[in-house]
């Protein structure tokens, strides 16, 4: 892009309605970006291959265009963006052809499976001035907005430590491991909180159902500045669970996504030294953080809106973006090395 400032905040403005957006891909998560785009009143069209889910797009949203052809999108001089909500193997190929075309791209998590796919997209969005976002959507939610100030202010003092469970049974796939398919989100957020990149990556997995990706791994990191990290995913877990936990050596805090009302909550506890004792602990209630409550899908694609109007970088560019493949390049190397 030429414009090199980051494009801060969230678009509030009227004239939103000014911007119009396709969406390609609407099926499982897709589907929500067309709910989100349609509320905010800048859907165009939908483009999906499943002409079943296009019926059911026409019948819950009366009035929307849809189209099995993306060149009816590169086509339409009244698109500015293209959402790009399809399977994670054609992430590449459709940014690419829509960046090529002068349209600004957001692309679902992963950027694309190959880390030189994922330059050349930063590369053409470059050459072509065309804004490129990445959903990591946890940098849009509200309470890791406010986790992330929490931090940045110094309320737990320097961080040591960090770590993330996200744990789902289903929502099994075959073209990408859990790996790929549930790591990227907090691959991201560890890189933002931590501000460098690992020097250090293992990975350990284990493929548990009759497809050849792995079902459930777990990833360690260590960083330059002696932080050490590590993000356990797998969808063979008998319960849903998410957390992300950020240990300092004055508090701890905790984001939750699976509680409604405890999402976000601090801790106080106190370990005790004394000479020639064994140290005690003193453990504090948790505090619960309160914070805005918005829907972290729609502030995400209002920040794509607003970059896309002010011509700025989006917070999770392409190059955030690219950061987070190469890091589960090293993990995914790490891992098949791990079977030797």
């Amino acid at each position: 892009m030429h414009e090199k400032n980051y494009c801060e905040g969230y678009f509030t403005g009227n004239n939103i309605m000014n911007r119009k957006i396709a969406v390609v891909g609407a099926g499982y998560w897709g589907k929500n970006h067309v709910r989100v785009s349609r509320e905010l009143g800048i859907l165009e069209i939908v483009c999906d291959t499943s002409i079943e889910i296009l019926k059911n797009i026409e019948e819950k949203f009366k009035g929307i265009k849809t189209t099995t052809d993306i060149k009816e999108i590169i086509q339409n001089e009244k698109i500015e963006g293209v959402i790009v909500s399809s399977p994670a193997s054609t992430h590449y190929t459709l940014a690419k052809k829509f960046l090529l075309s002068g349209k600004d791209v957001f692309v679902e998590k992963p950027l694309s499976l190959k880390v030189e796919e994922g330059e050349e997209l930063v590369e053409i969005a470059e050459k072509k001035g065309c804004v490129l976002m990445v959903g990591h959507i946890l940098h849009y939610h509200p309470s890791i907005v406010k986790m992330k100030e929490i931090i940045k202010n110094g309320d737990i003092g320097k961080i040591q430590y960090i770590y993330s469970n996200r744990l789902n049974i289903g929502r099994i796939r075959n073209e990408e491991n859990i790996l790929w398919s549930f790591a990227p989100h907090d691959i991201s957020l560890l890189l933002s909180l931590i501000e460098e990149m690992p020097e250090n990556v293992f990975s350990y997995g284990g493929i548990y159902l009759p497809h050849n990706v792995e079902d459930v791994t777990l990833t360690f990191f260590s960083f330059p500045s002696g932080i050490n990290a590590h993000i356990f995913v797998s969808w063979l877990n008998p319960f849903k669970e998410q957390k992300f936990v950020v240990v300092g050596n004055e508090r701890m805090i905790v984001f939750d996504d699976t509680q409604k009302e405890k999402k976000l909550t601090m801790y106080s506890h106190k370990i005790n030294w004394k000479d020639n004792e064994l140290p005690t602990i003193e453990k504090c209630k948790g505090e619960i953080v309160q914070f805005e409550d918005k829907e972290p899908l729609k502030e995400e694609i209002k920040h794509f809106v607003k970059c896309v109007k002010e011509r700025k970088k989006p917070l999770t560019d392409g190059k955030e973006g690219l950061k987070v493949l190469k890091v589960l390049n090293m993990a995914e190397k790490s891992l098949k090395r791990s079977y030797q």
